[in-house]
């Protein structure tokens, strides 16, 4: 039988007089409130290492829940959206321009329109790729099967080309993660990540050691400064050869090439020249697939 706390007091004889004791204020304080309950510790300064900790176990834990063994990894610009969405909002534009032809603000919206719908290829591009990696090495599976499940499409969880990703993989009934990541202004997860492999992380650091741990591909489309962070980090781990060798291989020649150039790069010296072997370009989806295939073959056997 538990003992009141006041009627501990007196049997302990800790204090003579417990009215004089006022015993709530000791409830009540902060520093008794359980450690992983009190809310105002876990969100100290004092408690960031917890607190990254806790962003690093709980998605591993889900992960090795659902049987992810390993994934391919897509990343690309947010701003992108589907062929046929693209020509819809060009329609739109056109129209609302020939209702005030002398309008620089429409015209404008009309040339950021067609260059929608020119990107728009990457969107489906990247959708067709989440098709078939997810079609081939999750065709066979039950809606029972709870794993392990290898090359597994994992993308940053948001729009553009992270959500064609897991649209294609969504299109085969087929799992797909997303790691989404908390921001001052509001992302919302794409609405084709498989629900229990859907996460948010507070901490980019951690985000980013997910992304890398289960990668056997990292798949990469045009985009802007996010896109480039995790190409050139995929990129300097491997050159350093802190990480697992996997294939990368990038969508988009022309517009990376103009963006970035590799072979100055090698001329000058900043790289080596076998560091342009890091790295593939193409632009045919089930060749990406076929290089990915290929490059585990010949380091891992049949």
């Amino acid at each position: 039988m538990q003992i009141p706390f006041e009627t501990h007091f007196e049997q302990t004889g800790f204090v003579d007089d417990t009215e004089s004791i006022d015993v709530q204020a000791l409830l009540d304080s902060p520093s008794y409130e359980i450690a992983f309950k009190d809310q105002e510790f876990i969100m100290s300064d004092a408690a960031r290492a917890l607190r990254i900790q806790m962003e690093t176990i709980k998605p591993e834990w889900f992960l090795r829940k659902y049987g992810i063994r390993s994934t391919v990894i897509v990343f690309g610009s947010a701003r992108f959206v589907s062929g046929k969405r693209s020509r819809r909002l060009l329609a739109e534009a056109e129209a609302k321009l020939a209702e005030s032809p002398n309008n620089s603000d429409l015209k404008d919206a009309v040339v950021k329109a067609v260059q929608r719908v020119e990107m728009s290829a990457y969107y489906d591009q990247a959708r067709e790729f989440g098709r078939i990696v997810s079609e081939e090495n999750q065709a066979n599976h039950s809606l029972e099967y709870n794993g392990p499940f290898d090359y597994v499409i994992c993308t940053g969880g948001g729009p553009g080309i992270m959500e064609a990703a897991n649209r294609g993989a969504h299109d085969v009934g087929a799992l797909s993660v997303g790691l989404n990541i908390k921001l001052p202004y509001e992302q919302r997860p794409n609405p084709y990540i498989s629900p229990q492999l859907c996460f948010q992380f507070h901490y980019f650091a951690v985000r980013k050691l997910h992304f890398m741990l289960r990668a056997k591909a990292l798949v990469v489309s045009p985009g802007g400064f996010g896109t480039f962070d995790e190409l050139f980090e995929a990129l300097t781990l491997r050159q350093t050869e802190r990480m697992q060798p996997i294939p990368i291989i990038i969508f988009g020649e022309g517009f990376w090439r103009k963006a970035v150039d590799f072979k100055h790069l090698a001329e000058t010296g900043v790289i080596d020249r076998q560091d342009l072997e890091l790295f593939h370009f193409t632009e045919s989806p089930r060749e990406a697939w076929g290089i990915i295939k290929s490059f585990h073959r010949a380091t891992e056997g049949p």
